[in-house]
């Protein structure tokens, strides 16, 4: 049977003999994407210092995009299926460069959170339609292996490059600068998109249900905005309203999809074991990871000290590590097994994060960035891995549907993260002991602390930031412990849930 498809499949790939052209055009639009989420992290002590935001204010800047992003994934993935994915492609990427201008010129942390959720909305249609695009543009399994990997790698590659660009860029320029590296990104992968990427859309995918789109959004937004509140402010009658809300609407999307016959989102797909083990694994990953990511770069220049670019530099093991394993994991999982690669990945990120509960504010530079080489390796390992079994597991025609699970999971889990474990790290934080006379915005957050330092006596100041440093990394220790422990978890389940999984072999 193997014989006869091999000429089959050869024969298709020949019909696309640029291929590989358009997959360039596709990682730009996950560069664009990864960049852009790096930069954040890095300028987000001097975005403090200039707009003034309360702790609760920072982290909505730090995950409105997620929870956006998260609530419109499905919607725009099922978009995608019916009016195009190029077409839907190009058009989020125009408007993703165009609202990151607003991003750049941002006044007020209300305007910054409000640019953030529109560039959220852009952002929804760019990583489903990519994903997507490579599963129709990729039928011979091991090119398909390839291409996630180098879709991957690519957007661990954009993790390296924004910190060092974005770090090169705030020690020249004003915070706002690190946005508009979006723009000749965007401008290269709109143009040369035009010609190069072709068009695919589902053949026969009925129309777009509205109530769905809307039930999905106010469900995600719900859930995640629930949980993060009552994380930070403990249980609120708001919190609970709003994740009770978010449930039921999740719940209605859910019945809804069943008794539609062309739904937004085909529930059919978690029968398969493999798909839901696949999206379990990236949702809990993401989670255990991101809220420790997002105050690394604060813990490297805040504690540490160092310089906007150092600090980027500090970051470039885990990238690096991430591109290498991306590029060799389907290769990986076919010598071994789906399971083994996956599960062996997420277990090396839980043992690096447990190493990371180690650090104080002297810790050396090697045992931090072999950590996060650590970290690299086994993320480029299980995501690369997981998301080809999402993407095998569906017919090409609902690639859409599925890219954006994938993507939902991975930005659901973002937002989680940085609510759950962001929240823990505020929360120790905000406790530090203060000399009298501490202004109230230093237990806001260590860039409040780090600007009302100025205005104090020396002494005072020293003693100030000597105690908010220290809570800091408390906080950021015990979320270590957190991410660990969610991570080894993760990795026990995978082993389970991806016992029967394999890639394909044919080629």
């Amino acid at each position: 049977m193997t014989s006869t498809l091999r000429p089959a499949r050869a024969a298709e790939a020949e019909k696309r003999p640029g291929r590989w052209l358009a997959l360039s055009v596709l990682v730009l639009a996950v560069l664009l994407v990864a960049v852009d989420a790096t930069v954040l992290g890095l300028a987000t002590p001097y975005i403090s210092e200039d707009l003034k935001p309360s702790g609760t204010q920072l982290l909505w800047i730090g995950d409105v995009y997620s929870f956006v992003i998260a609530g419109l994934l499905v919607s725009a993935g099922s978009l995608g299926d019916r009016i195009g994915r190029k077409k839907l492609l190009l058009m989020g990427a125009t408007a993703f460069g165009a609202i990151s201008v607003l991003n750049a010129y941002a006044t007020t942390p209300e305007t910054m959170i409000v640019a953030r959720a529109l560039l959220g909305v852009a952002g929804a249609t760019l990583m489903p339609a990519t994903l997507a695009l490579i599963r129709n543009l990729f039928h011979d399994p091991r090119e398909r292996s390839l291409a996630i990997g180098i879709w991957g790698a690519t957007a661990s590659a954009g993790t390296a490059v924004g910190p060092v660009v974005g770090g090169f860029l705030l020690e020249h320029f004003w915070w706002g600068s690190v946005f508009l590296i979006n723009l000749p990104v965007m401008a290269v992968l709109v143009l040369v998109g035009i010609k190069l990427l072709p068009e695919s859309r589902h053949p026969n995918p009925g129309p777009w249900d509205l109530p769905s789109v809307a039930l999905s959004l106010v469900g995600m937004i719900g859930v995640v905005y629930g949980v993060k509140e009552i994380a930070s402010h403990g249980l609120d009658g708001n919190a609970l309203a709003a994740g009770i809300s978010g449930i039921a609407a999740l719940v209605w999307f859910v019945r809804r999809q069943f008794s539609l016959p062309h739904p937004l989102l085909d529930m059919r797909l978690f029968r398969d074991r493999g798909f839901s083990g696949a999206v379990l694994a990236d949702l809990l990953t993401i989670l255990g990871l991101s809220g420790l990511v997002f105050f690394l770069s604060q813990y490297l220049q805040l504690v540490q000290g160092r310089r906007p670019l150092e600090a980027g530099l500090a970051e470039l093991p885990a990238a690096v590590g991430a591109v290498a394993a991306g590029l060799i994991a389907g290769a990986a999982a076919r010598r071994f097994s789906v399971r083994s690669v996956v599960a062996g990945g997420l277990a090396a990120i839980g043992l690096a994060l447990a190493l990371l509960t180690l650090v104080d504010r002297s810790t050396g530079y090697p045992f931090i960035g072999a950590a996060l080489l650590i970290v690299g390796i086994g993320a480029g390992f299980s995501f690369t891995v997981t998301a080809d079994v999402i993407l095998s597991s569906v017919p090409k025609e609902q690639a859409g549907a599925a890219s954006a699970v994938s993507e939902t999971a991975y930005e659901l889990g973002a937002a989680l993260g940085i609510a759950v474990l962001g929240s823990i790290v505020t929360g120790v934080y905000r406790d530090f002991p203060a000399p009298t006379g501490t202004p109230a915005e230093a237990h806001e957050s260590l860039g409040g602390a780090t600007e009302a330092a100025t205005a104090m006596p020396p002494a005072a100041a020293q003693a100030m930031l000597s105690a908010a440093r220290d809570a800091f990394v408390d906080g950021l220790t015990i979320a270590a412990a957190a991410g660990a422990t969610v991570l080894l978890a993760t990795a026990a389940a995978a082993w389970f849930m991806l016992r029967d999984q394999h890639l394909d072999n044919r080629a």
